[in-house]
């Protein structure tokens, strides 16, 4: 889906962003552009952007240590 239609950046390249180690808003407006034009998706895409990183954290607390 769509967050930003000004950029054209989806819901998937958000939560890639956040798996590739972006965790602020800011980095995903330098690697996305997401967010510089209108503003209208700033919510929506901070949202996406909180829960990508918070799924991305869950999901490393389960991979084992290197021994």
């Amino acid at each position: 889906m769509y967050i930003c239609m000004c950029n054209a950046v989806t819901d998937h390249a958000i939560r890639r962003a956040a798996a590739e180690g972006v965790q602020s808003f800011a980095e995903l407006q330098a690697r996305t552009g997401c967010s510089d034009c209108c503003g209208a998706c700033e919510p929506e895409a901070r949202q996406c952007l909180r829960e990508a990183v918070d799924a991305t954290r869950s999901a490393l607390a389960f991979v084992p240590s290197p021994a």
